[in-house]
């Protein structure tokens, strides 16, 4: 788990070779027939569309200013054109876990720089300001902007505690077509608490959790994905000396896990012991090794469940 710690700033100088590297990392994944064939042009359209709407990687570092991050940025009705916004839900903590801080947890470089990378990647319409950086947005649980939201990110569920309104209006969502990735929890409490959560939205007798397996089409949207890696804090593999198990013997096998409605439309994902969405807000920062070891993969990982969230 990470959160972010300082200012942001947003990378200008070294982001074309960034660029290239990450699409060209990519395109060693193995993208799926129909995508292969438009790789050898991808770098160049790539370039072009970066210059042309100058979007920028966010940066972060330093000490957490005042120990209380970023203050959300609350979703708005003029944010909602039809284009596709980072939704990250907002929820209150029963405590707090090692290195995570709740709802915030990655926030907001995780939720912008995916998103730079989505418009980069794909042809999904994503939601730009007139400065050209993505409208990330938080929702409350109660909002009714929830519904504009085909795909909802949550992190830090460990903590989590549902008051029994985000109860209704959180299974309200699911079932009308709504789709919740969780990610970024770590060691056996941290799952057992969110389970049990989850449990009061979609009862287990009716919404059984199931190992999502390699042959789901979510592991091939895009990117031929063969498995979910294990993605330690950029904090935790530096002090560590490039260990992945945060929480030792505890968390040593990530969790891929999903909840899925009667027609077999997957509802809930969950990515435990592991933490794909620092892979999105380190990438910009140093040691450089961190990207190039867990960035294309966590970029190929989320761009697929993304696709596939709203392609059902």
């Amino acid at each position: 788990m990470s959160h972010t710690e300082a200012a942001p700033r947003t990378q200008t100088g070294g982001w074309r070779a960034r660029l290239r590297g990450t699409v060209l990392a990519l395109g060693r994944l193995r993208p799926t027939g129909v995508t292969r064939r438009i790789l050898g042009g991808l770098v160049l359209t790539l370039v072009i569309a970066s210059l042309a709407s100058a979007q920028r990687i966010w940066v972060g570092g330093g000490r957490l200013r005042g120990g209380r991050g970023y203050a959300p940025r609350w979703a708005k009705p003029a944010d909602f054109d039809g284009a596709f916004n980072y939704c990250r839900g907002f929820y209150s903590s029963r405590w707090r876990e090692q290195s995570g801080s709740g709802w915030n947890t990655d926030y907001p470089g995780a939720d912008n720089n995916f998103s730079v990378r989505l418009a980069e990647l794909t042809r999904v319409p994503v939601r730009f300001d007139d400065d050209h950086q993505p409208i990330h947005v938080v929702v409350a649980l109660t909002d009714p902007l929830l519904f504009r939201c085909p795909v909802l990110f949550l992190e830090d569920v460990g903590t989590v505690e549902f008051s029994e309104e985000e109860v209704l209006r959180v299974r309200e969502f699911l079932v009308k077509g709504g789709f919740i990735w969780t990610d970024d929890t770590w060691g056996s409490a941290a799952w057992n608490s969110w389970v049990n959560q989850i449990s009061r939205v979609l009862p287990p007798g009716e919404f059984p959790i199931f190992d999502v397996p390699g042959t789901h089409p979510l592991m091939h949207t895009l990117y031929d994905v063969k498995e979910v890696p294990q993605v330690p804090s950029i904090n935790f593999w530096v002090r560590s000396g490039g260990r992945t198990s945060e929480r030792g013997a505890e968390s040593a096998n990530v969790y891929f896990k999903g909840i899925q409605d009667s027609r077999g439309r997957l509802m809930v994902l969950m990515t435990h012991n592991t933490d794909i969405a620092d892979t999105w807000e380190r990438e910009g920062e140093f040691p450089r090794e961190y990207f190039d070891t867990f960035s294309p993969r966590g970029y190929a990982i989320g761009v697929n469940i993304v696709l596939h969230a709203m392609m059902r």
